[in-house]
């Protein structure tokens, strides 16, 4: 079976350089393009597996590149991770919305690149799997949810939930954006009969947040809405 082969756009030699050696070390193929004309051209006669694309290009800049590939039927399964600059918070929810599978913030360090790459080329093959037979799957950033087979992953590594646990995080991937107050978390994921208080559910999200490596302060996945509950945060989710 061949190795990935990943398509790198960045119009900074160093960064190109950085990311070609990290990749090719793990054993990924590697091509590279530095201008966003030149990456649509080597995305049709290459067709890479997945695409490390920068924002700020020469000729076409990396959100219409994103754009272009995601509106086509022959290039949109193909996973882009977006590669971001400090303080292109605007530009990156651009990204997410023409269709972009992640972003990864510069300066970042080629272990958690590496990491995010084989993540998202794993979440894309459970993906087509599931797909074809009839599953459902959640898929936001390194997270994976299988609702079926009462599994989650984190990048590579199997995360170890309690049903409890695990109920919740499907409930909340399930729906991202939504609120649940902590009633209706007792409510679907303990049922009607459940006569604990809603600590109960306080504890599980704790719990939760740990295996998922979530800052309560700054989450990636979870955040609570003062006073309310919580909600999963909107990303990109496919099912």
């Amino acid at each position: 079976m061949h190795s990935p082969k990943v398509l790198v756009v960045d119009d900074e030699t160093y960064i190109v350089e950085l990311v070609k050696f990290n990749l090719e070390k793990d054993g990924f193929r590697v091509i590279v393009a530095y201008d966003g004309l030149n990456a649509l051209e080597m995305v049709k006669s290459e067709s890479p597996d997945l695409i490390l694309l920068d924002i700020m290009l020469p000729n076409i800049d990396g959100l219409q590149v994103c754009r272009t590939l995601k509106q086509d039927p022959s290039y949109n399964t193909i996973p882009i991770i977006m590669l971001t600059a400090k303080g292109e918070e605007f530009d990156t929810v651009l990204g997410l919305e023409m269709g972009a599978d992640d972003y990864i913030k510069k300066p970042f360090s080629p272990r958690e690149m590496v990491a995010r790459v084989k993540a998202r080329l794993r979440a894309l093959k459970i993906l087509e799997a599931e797909k074809a037979i009839g599953k459902k799957i959640y898929v936001v950033k390194d997270l994976i949810v299988i609702p079926d087979k009462y599994e989650a992953f984190m990048g590579e590594d199997k995360l170890e939930l309690t049903p409890k646990e695990f109920e919740l995080l499907t409930l909340m991937t399930s729906n991202p954006g939504k609120v649940f107050t902590r009633e209706a978390l007792l409510e679907k994921v303990w049922g009607y009969e459940f006569s604990g208080d809603t600590r109960t559910v306080d504890v599980h999200i704790r719990h939760l947040r740990q295996k998922l490596k979530d800052d309560s302060s700054f989450p990636v996945y979870i955040e609570t809405v003062r006073g309310v509950g919580y909600r999963f945060i909107e990303g990109r989710t496919n099912a």
